[in-house]
Formats: structure tokens, sequence, C-alpha cells
């Protein structure tokens, strides 16, 4: 089964949303971006959550003190890393590390498996923000690649229109959405919903 992300949520009553549609996991983003949310914020957010659904929080070339210190007072399942950042920065890291890479060619899947991470985030090359760019990118590069979809996280671009077959190819171990559920750059919960049904419809 493909699990569902909903990410950059910024609002309580989106969180609950997600939760109540089966979304699977959610994130917070904790770098510069219009989705940025503050430890605070967070914190009232995952105080809805129930314990099986994963929090993952996003960051670009943060320091490793603040990564671990905003995993553990979140508290975090996950860490998800959007910047430049190194292998041996990655390994030093004491949770959970799901390490994003942009695509636009083979080359850039077979660099992005030198890294042993807990999962590999494959999205669209970034635009103004890493991330959350809205637009899609060649799944074929992933699809048809030697890529373990057992750790594969599908971003770029998805929406209840498109998923389905976004699945069908890659076959990820999870999509993860965030503008594609949004209307006027906020969260939309019935957006969230048919994302969370669209994926779930896919696999009867």
């Amino acid at each position: 089964m493909t699990l569902v992300k909903i990410c950059g949520l910024q609002e309580v009553e989106h969180v609950r949303a997600a939760v109540d549609a089966g979304a699977d996991a959610i994130g917070f983003v904790f770098a510069n971006s219009r989705r940025q949310v503050t430890l605070s914020q967070a914190q009232r957010m995952t105080a809805v959550v129930p314990q099986d659904v994963v929090k993952i929080g996003v960051f670009v070339n943060e320091t490793i003190e603040n990564i671990e210190k905003y995993a553990k007072e979140v508290p975090l399942d996950y860490v998800q890393l959007h910047g430049d950042e190194s292998i041996e920065y990655v390994n030093s890291i004491s949770v959970p590390v799901i390490k994003a890479f942009s695509i636009s060619s083979k080359e850039d899947v077979q660099n992005a498996l030198t890294y042993d991470v807990d999962l590999y985030l494959f999205d669209t090359p970034s635009i103004e923000f890493r991330g959350g760019s809205g637009l899609t990118f060649d799944w074929g590069l992933i699809g048809n690649e030697d890529s373990p979809k057992e750790k594969t996280i599908l971003a770029g671009g998805l929406n209840a229109e498109n998923v389905r077959i976004a699945v069908q190819t890659v076959r990820p171990y999870m999509v993860d959405v965030s503008s594609g559920v949004e209307t006027d750059q906020r969260k939309d919960e019935s957006k969230i919903r048919a994302f969370i049904r669209a994926v779930r419809d896919e696999e009867r």
C-alpha cells in the first residue's frame, strides 16, 4: 500500500482534516518558505496527531543542533532534508532521515543512492524554494530505475487528478503533497480528502 503524506501544514484544523481523511504522515516546514512554521506552532499541531501518524520536519541546510532540538521538542519521527547536506552530515544525525533530491536525469537518481538514508524523496527541481513548486518531473526516471521502491517518497506537482498514474508508474512507498491540496495558497480540506481518496482508490 502506498502511504500518503500531507506536507506544509500550518493550521490545527488542517492537521485534523488530514488525519481524519486517513493521512499516514504529516509534514511541517521549518525552512524558509511561505509554509514555514515555528517550533511552538508545530507543537500545537502535533498535539492533535495520533501516535500512529508519522510526524516529519522539513529542513534546508540547518545546523545539526537545531535539527536534533526540533526532533526532540516537537517531537518528530523523521527529519526531511531538502538542502545540500553531505553524506557525512546526514550520517551524524541521530533521528531517522529522509533526504530529498531534485530529479532531472538518471544521474540525479544515481547520486541520491550514494546516500544511506531511511527514505529517499524524489522531487521536482526548485524554482524559488526547495520543494513545493507544484510542478511534476519525469517519473520514468525513477519508475524504470533500480531505485528502492520500498524507500521511495514521490513528490512534486501531485494532486488528486494525477496521483493515480503517479502511483502506477513509480509504485512508491509514499506520495507527498503540499501545493496540490491548496486553494489560494491555503490548505483545502476537500482537496486533502480527494487526494487521499484517489490514492486509496488506485489500490483497490
